[in-house]
């Protein structure tokens, strides 16, 4: 009788498991899918198809790739404040002749939520990464007013002290210091501590993006970022880029003992540009703050700079209904008629950005493609490694940027007078889970520094060939497909 009452315990306990196994599978193929990339929608699929309760914890922790309801409801104030105020402004005059699809991806920026185009913009490329820290700190002594700082990672560490000792002497003179650091990004580095010591001891006004931080009811999917790299100074002048504001090494034991440094570029930008980079970190302080600023900053009150550079600030992330910088980097692909050159550490496509990059060799564009030849961030790099045979049998040329460095940089260049810079990698989590911000400029002068510097770049790679490539050892292609099935996830 014992035997019996057990025999029926433990069936009844396999047919509980086998009905919520089989509830899983039926919810998620109804739930997953809706509003998101088929590629994404069945990796989790399969990840819950395969290990059903820990694919289901997954997705409850990162499945959602949204910012909360609240966040998502400032990003569309803010939008709508700027895109009314700023209508039929003078943002400065802009070049002639611009080309027909330029004057519609223009167009399409400022339906995603970007600034107006602005004329009179003079822009200065810096490549170097110290000189790049020591320029922001030259212009931070100059501030009268005020100072908006916000980096994915900022740390006080010898190769920055010149910055934060400039923030600090600003402060004493009574200008105004606003601070914005990404929290997950900060809260496990070395100089965390030391970082926020020092910004109390100055008097900064600052705060943490996008806090997790549950018992304090600040709580989103624990992966978004706020990955934005920009510093406005009065108003006046501005810097955006792909450099964060630490050492080259990012402090990190692992990176030092490898010998790892960092390569980044930033652009130095004067004129009415400055107030859109500004609005940018206005909506950010506002995410975080609930304070507007607009009663103490002008946003408007611009002036022509000392250049003629037609610039425009594209702005994106999850609080955006749209990838608003993959649809930037798509239209211009499929714009180029001559030449396009990108530079991205991590470059993980999706089809459609793929096929739009073979299809401009198809058309006789000449494509290169820089990235690192050493990899920080393992599933990334292997899933990146996963594209370059189709990047290379389509016609890309694929530059290696030599070890011990990791190039960073993130930009496109496309024929003669128009580039992209900003902090935006192109792959599936700057498109889809951080918030970044993109430079677009129309100007053969910029053109031709960023021209230098990718020049720069190439005379420190080494071309990666087909031939090199099909010697790659089986273990290398194994790891390289699991990590692109992976990289899906979102």
């Amino acid at each position: 009788m014992v035997n019996i009452i057990v025999d029926w315990s433990t069936t009844w306990g396999v047919w509980v498991v086998l009905v919520i196994d089989i509830i899983i599978r039926v919810t998620a193929i109804i739930v997953i899918p809706r509003n998101r990339r088929p590629t994404a929608a069945m990796a989790w699929l399969l990840a819950i198809y395969f290990i059903p309760f820990i694919g289901v914890l997954l997705f409850l922790l990162i499945g959602n790739p949204r910012l909360p309801r609240k966040r998502r409801k400032k990003q569309e104030q803010i939008n709508g404040y700027i895109r009314e105020t700023s209508r039929g402004l003078d943002f400065g005059t802009l070049r002639p002749d611009a080309a027909a699809w330029f004057t519609s991806l223009v167009r399409m920026n400022r339906n995603l939520g970007a600034m107006p185009i602005a004329g009179d913009n003079a822009a200065r490329m810096i490549s170097d990464y110290q000189e790049s820290l020591d320029a922001m700190a030259e212009d931070i002594r100059a501030a009268e007013r005020y100072v908006h700082v916000e980096f994915y990672i900022l740390q006080a560490d010898e190769s920055t002290d010149n910055f934060f000792r400039a923030m600090e002497e600003a402060a004493a003179r009574g200008v105004v210091v606003r601070v914005l650091l990404d929290h997950w990004a900060n809260r496990s580095k070395p100089r965390y501590k030391d970082t926020k010591r020092r910004l109390n001891a100055m008097g900064a006004h600052w705060h943490v993006m996008l806090p997790v931080q549950p018992l304090r009811g600040k709580y989103q999917r624990p992966d978004l970022r706020n990955h934005r790299k920009l510093l406005v100074v009065d108003g006046r002048v501005a810097y955006t880029g792909s450099q964060n504001v630490t050492d080259s090494t990012y402090n990190l034991p692992k990176n030092i003992k490898r010998g790892l440094h960092w390569v980044d570029m930033m652009a130095r930008l004067e004129g009415p540009i400055v107030a859109s980079v500004n609005a940018v970190f206005l909506s950010d302080w506002y995410s975080e703050t609930d304070e507007t600023l607009l009663e103490e900053i002008d946003l408007f009150d611009v002036a022509p700079g000392p250049g003629d550079l037609d610039c425009q600030i594209i702005p994106s992330g999850p609080g955006f209904e749209f990838q608003n910088n993959l649809k930037l980097f798509m239209a211009l692909l499929f714009a180029a008629q001559k030449k396009i050159i990108i530079v991205s550490p991590y470059f993980v496509p999706d089809e459609g950005l793929l096929l739009a990059i073979t299809t401009a060799c198809q058309r006789g564009v000449h494509v290169e493609l820089f990235v690192s030849e050493e990899g920080d961030q393992a599933m990334v790099y292997h899933a990146q490694r996963s594209y370059y045979e189709a990047l290379l049998r389509g016609g890309v040329k694929i530059w290696m940027y030599k070890r011990p460095y990791i190039l960073h940089s993130k930009s496109m260049s496309v024929d003669d007078e128009v580039a992209v810079i900003g902090s935006s990698n192109m792959d599936m989590r700057s498109f889809g889970l951080n918030l970044e911000i993109s430079l677009l400029t129309r100007g053969q002068e910029f053109v031709e520094q960023l021209r230098a510097v990718e020049d720069q770049y190439r005379s420190q790679s080494r071309e990666l060939t087909l031939e090199e490539w099909e010697k790659q050892p089986l273990r290398s292609t194994v790891l390289d497909n699991l990590a692109r099935l992976t990289s899906a996830l979102q």
